[in-house]
């Protein structure tokens, strides 16, 4: 039956002149369905199987690789009131050119020939050591006058305790003489009263002999005074050299305490001289700090204080100052998750803001307008975020970044990990595994080693 009922509908076919009914039937013709299908699952295959960068995203900005290099303020040391202003907001200035000029507030610096007042007091300072060294060595003149002096005394001493002893010594043998004498006359008397009780002499005779007796014990009597008498005069000779020696002594020590005295004075003269000159010092140091220079080449930004006359105080700022030719960088932060998966020396492909870019994230090969960086410090401490700060810098070996990148400017930061296939990477996206673990050469080399 059913070859009766196609046999009709092909003469239907052949003889009907209607449109619709070649569109409804389509017993005749054959179906592509299956080639499209099989293609469409090869193409799948093909497409899981393709190499796949695992990468971390992360927002970032546009830093500096050095600090110095960063916008800083430019402060003032001490206070003051705003004289003259050198420069404007958006101009840019050089290293030691001047920015602000200040005036004097405080009322102990008002002088206005104060170093040369602090300079003359250092100069008559000066003027008293001199005068206290010269009565120092004037002082040694006078120890070696006393001690000369001494000397000299003490010699004319000696010389009458010489002359002295020398009549001790004449006295002492007058008075041995006498003794010896005076013995002899004695034996004579005492013979001479014999006699004369015999009646061989007269007592005239005798008389002569007793006052020849007489005579020498006068003179025994005399001779022994004078020799107590040199003996005195010999301790007073010693008394009087003990009391010059005391009274030269005395005179030196007098001499020395004056010489010590101005030693001291000269001393002490000097460390004011050291202090007023660190006076001195402190008020041409600030005499300078008057004029605020920009400490490097920059852009001139955001000035605190715009009037005249107004008033800073110590350490209010001035100006911010952008320094110029800096070495870019960008610092991004990365998730705890993360933080092991980075490493020193990595890639990282930046896309910056305000500059179009076509990015594969899987394919940074195939990418447009992306530019290459490395990371040069891994923070180990957290951010207030909660999140690791990661500083990349330029890669030397890849396309340069714009020259009109500014800082504080946004980007958005893909760090390259390990290639794995398509396959592999939805996988672990539907797992939620991490990524694979990624080690640069350079860090793989000399663990190697």
């Amino acid at each position: 039956m059913n070859t009766y009922l196609n046999t009709d509908l092909e003469n239907i076919d052949k003889d009907s002149n209607v449109k619709s009914f070649s569109k409804i039937y389509q017993i005749n013709k054959k179906s592509s369905l299956r080639k499209w299908f099989i293609a469409i699952i090869i193409i799948t295959i093909l497409i899981l199987i393709l190499p796949w960068t695992q990468n971390i995203r992360s927002n970032g900005n546009i830093t500096t690789l050095k600090q110095e290099d960063r916008a800083q303020e430019v402060n003032t040391i001490i206070p003051g009131k705003v004289v003259k202003w050198f420069v404007k907001e958006g101009d840019f200035v050089n290293k030691g050119d001047t920015i602000l000029q200040l005036g004097e507030v405080k009322v102990e610096y008002f002088d206005p020939i104060l170093l040369q007042r602090t300079q003359n007091q250092i100069d008559a300072k000066n003027q008293s050591i001199v005068a206290y060294e010269g009565k120092a060595s004037t002082s040694v003149t006078q120890t070696e006058v006393l001690r000369n002096a001494m000397e000299l005394k003490l010699n004319s001493i000696d010389n009458k305790i010489g002359q002295q002893r020398l009549k001790i010594t004449s006295d002492s043998a007058d008075l041995a003489a006498a003794n010896n004498a005076l013995e002899a006359y004695s034996r004579q008397i005492s013979a001479a009263k014999v006699m004369l009780d015999s009646g061989v002499i007269s007592l005239t005779e005798f008389e002569k002999r007793r006052v020849t007796y007489q005579d020498a014990i006068a003179k025994t009597t005399s001779n022994g005074n004078k020799l107590n008498q040199s003996r005195q005069e010999l301790l007073n000779l010693r008394i009087e050299r003990n009391g010059a020696v005391q009274e030269y002594l005395d005179k030196i020590a007098k001499a020395e305490g004056d010489r010590f005295g101005s030693i001291s004075a000269a001393a002490s003269t000097e460390a004011e001289v050291i202090k007023l000159e660190n006076t001195l010092a402190n008020y041409d140091a600030r005499q300078q700090l008057f004029f605020i220079t920009a400490p490097q080449s920059g852009q001139i930004t955001k000035a605190m204080k715009a009037g005249i006359g107004e008033m800073l105080k110590e350490g209010d700022m001035i100006v911010e100052i952008v320094p110029q030719n800096t070495k870019l960088a960008v610092e991004m932060y990365v998730s705890p998750l993360d933080l092991p998966l980075i490493n020193k020396g990595q890639k990282v492909t930046f896309i910056f803001d305000g500059f179009p870019a076509i990015v594969f994230s899987g394919w940074p090969q195939t990418s447009y307008g992306t530019f290459s960086g490395i990371i040069t410090a891994v923070e180990t401490s957290v951010s207030s975020n909660g999140m690791f700060r990661v500083l990349v810098a330029e890669d030397k070996n890849d396309r340069p970044w714009p020259k009109n990148l500014r800082l504080g400017g946004g980007s958005k930061g893909i760090a390259l990990l390990k290639d794995v296939p398509i396959f592999y990477e939805l996988w672990r996206n539907i797992n939620g595994f991490p990524p694979e673990f990624y080690v640069p050469e350079t860090k793989a080399t000399t663990t190697k080693k």
